[in-house]
């Protein structure tokens, strides 16, 4: 019997893996794909933060309402900041998006040193790792909004036709710990001295952000470079959407949200164009 002569190597299917041409090139339609993935290790974390612990999700409203609660022993009984609604719900209503952002900033920060694992091992979007630390902390957000709204029923408080705008300002929050993360977890890779400094960092951050003072005791020539802080005008959208304070001063929102905008695309742009040496260098 006669063997068939092989096949010309021409008419065989080749595939080419190339890294993103251009310095523009995001490929996010690549990150979709992927979304299996993604979601498989958000979840991974989510179940593994609170493993073996007597408290579980309770941490999720604990931290932040015993930190309420601390900082209107200080700053309303001691110090005595005026607000327009009771401390309490004014101090929270802005630790909810500040403890999702300090959480997930130092998960991103983590999340490609932390998966070097699977990057050694295994294609995939390198994007998809800090997209999933950004998932985890929304389950203890979630939570924490229905701890604030218990605070507001307990004081009479009814929100406004403004709560339609909470899941917006969710959103930025989301968007802000991911323009500031995939900027220090591109450089943590390479300097591991970020990954330390983040903790130092948030700690300041901080009290850059209209947490437990009001805005108002900001000096109004120094608004503009305070808004340059994108948590800025994410706090103060998210004390306006829940307790229908007085409205946001827009031209601060609007510096806040532009800063955000430059960051996000500056920071993947970068991301994506040294993601191709993370497996050399981890």
């Amino acid at each position: 019997m006669k063997s068939s002569p092989p096949r010309p190597t021409e008419s065989l299917p080749i595939t080419v893996i190339e890294a993103p041409a251009g310095m523009f090139t995001l490929n996010l339609a690549e990150l979709w794909r992927y979304r299996d993935l993604l979601m498989l290790l958000a979840w991974r974390d989510i179940s593994a933060r609170f493993r073996q612990s007597l408290v579980g999700y309770g941490w999720a409203v604990l931290k932040p309402l015993l930190s309420a609660l601390i900082y209107t022993l200080i700053f309303s009984v001691f110090v005595r900041v005026e607000t327009d609604v009771p401390y309490v719900i004014f101090a929270f209503s802005a630790l909810i998006p500040w403890m999702y952002f300090s959480a997930s900033l130092g998960g991103v920060t983590g999340s490609v040193v932390g998966g070097g694992s699977l990057l050694t091992k295994v294609y995939f979007p390198r994007l998809v790792l800090p997209f999933a630390s950004v998932v985890v902390g929304l389950v203890e957000l979630l939570l924490q909004l229905v701890v604030v709204a218990g605070l507001m029923a307990w004081y009479h408080y009814i929100p406004g036709w403004q709560l339609i705008c909470l899941p917006i300002f969710v959103a930025l929050t989301v968007l802000t710990a991911l323009a500031f993360g995939i900027w220090l977890t591109a450089l943590n890779v390479r300097y591991r001295d970020v990954g330390m400094a983040v903790p130092f960092l948030i700690q300041i951050w901080m009290y850059l952000c209209p947490i437990v003072y009001p805005i108002t005791l900001v000096p109004e020539k120094w608004r503009a470079l305070y808004a340059l802080n994108p948590m800025v005008g994410v706090i103060e959208g998210f004390r306006w959407s829940l307790l229908g304070t007085e409205a946001p001063n827009w031209q601060m929102m609007t510096i806040s949200f532009a800063v955000l905008t430059v960051l996000l695309i500056a920071g993947l742009i970068y991301f994506r164009k040294v993601e191709t040496t993370f497996a050399d260098i981890i």
